[in-house]
């Protein structure tokens, strides 16, 4: 078993150079699975979990959060960056206890967003005093935690725009961030005007354009391409064609699509009994 401390510093080198995919699984199978297809690391998905549960993003309660965190650590011996939301605090010193909890989960890395349950933004000197609060947390707790910082100013409207969020990610960079992230669909000159906010520091890309490849980020200067609700939301998608096609024709066209049971009975059958090999 790959000790956390080894998996810790794995995750830091991946962002040394070049650019790595980080898919987001919502349970054990997903991750195991993803783990099986050679992603060198794993992030969790608030809005994938919180579907799983019967929730919207953003319903599931921190304790829960960080239950499900530690099982994503546990069911791979790969690195785990957990998607952390807000830290589930707005004071910064709220902050810094929820992100030394995640901490003790075992992940790898964080984020912290600043955007409010309200779905605002929070003040700017604000949301740069949290940023400091979550960096001194780890230090104290997991130092080689990589902390990534997001600013929400696109998905929250704010505007500012693209401009805001640049802002942001320069000061959150400056509080300790290590990666810097902006959630949205951004082009590629948008990309570089990221890369160029966050002073040399590593970026991540959510990749939501069918029409633009892995290659096409790396390209634009991507370090770290992560994939949010995309997973979860495909699984769905099949999910709910074959269930309304049922429901509605009767037929079983889209039964075609589905993995054969025994391709997943052989994937999963040397975790029974509780193996990780």
């Amino acid at each position: 078993m790959t000790s956390i401390a080894a998996r810790r510093a794995n995750f830091r080198k991946l962002h040394d150079a070049g650019c790595f995919v980080m898919p987001n699984p919502w349970d054990i199978g997903s991750a195991r699975l993803s783990a099986g297809l050679g992603f060198p690391a794993l992030a969790t998905t608030s809005g994938g979990f919180a579907f799983s549960r019967g929730l919207p993003d953003g319903a599931v309660d921190r304790d829960t959060m960080l239950a499900h965190i530690a099982e994503i650590v546990a069911a791979t011996e790969l690195p785990v960056n957990a998607d952390f939301g807000n830290a589930f605090a707005d004071a910064a010193e709220a902050v810094a206890t929820n992100v030394a909890l995640c901490v003790e989960a075992g992940v790898a890395g964080l984020s912290v967003e600043d955007m409010a349950a309200d779905r605002s933004l929070y003040e700017f000197d604000h949301a740069v005093a949290r940023v400091r609060a979550a960096r001194a947390a780890i230090d104290a707790a997991g130092p080689d935690v990589l902390l990534t910082a997001r600013s929400e100013a696109l998905l929250t409207g704010h505007p500012g725009g693209l401009d805001e969020a640049c802002r942001r990610i320069a000061a959150f960079a400056e509080a300790g961030a290590d990666v810097l992230f902006v959630p949205g669909k951004p082009d590629a000159a948008s990309i570089a005007k990221v890369i160029d906010a966050a002073g040399g520091k590593p970026v991540n890309v959510i990749a939501l354009d069918p029409a633009q490849s892995i290659a096409d980020l790396a390209e634009a200067g991507v370090r770290r391409v992560s994939l949010a609700t995309a997973l979860a939301r495909a699984a769905y998608g099949g999910f709910l064609r074959l269930a309304r096609e049922v429901a509605g024709s009767g037929t079983l066209t889209e039964l075609a699509h589905a993995e054969p049971g025994a391709e997943l009975n052989r994937f999963f059958a040397p975790f029974a009994g509780g193996s990780q090999s």
